[in-house]
């Protein structure tokens, strides 16, 4: 299993195949993408790179890291796990009792003694 990598401050112009070329020469790429907006279709100026080894990973992230790339200067790092949300999350997400929306004290779970919103 490969490490995957957090490249940030890309350049519009990138796209996944340029990603890819800048990365191999550190090591087998397994997989570039490039993040792109799903209304614009335009970049979001970060992506991420997939390397077969830590050890790829590792000569990569100290190669490229601050490297110019499309006139831009990368930042490279190992990328974090995607944190999962629970459903709506926030102090007022869920049902939960007595505090969520829906909750057994009515639609925002305030009761009447609070006086609503």
């Amino acid at each position: 299993m490969g490490k995957k990598l957090y490249v940030g401050n890309l350049s519009y112009s990138t796209t996944d195949q340029s990603l890819q070329a800048a990365f191999a020469q550190y090591g087998n790429v397994e997989s570039a993408r490039v993040i792109m907006d799903r209304e614009t279709g335009r970049s979001k100026g970060f992506g991420f790179v997939e390397m077969a080894s830590d050890d790829d990973a590792q000569k990569a992230v100290s190669a490229m890291d601050g490297q110019d790339l499309d006139g831009r200067n990368l930042k490279v790092a190992e990328a974090k796990p995607m944190e999962t949300g629970g459903g709506r999350g926030g102090p007022r997400g869920g049902g939960r009792e007595g505090g969520g929306f829906g909750g057994p004290r009515g639609p925002r779970g305030g009761g009447a003694a609070r006086g609503g919103w």
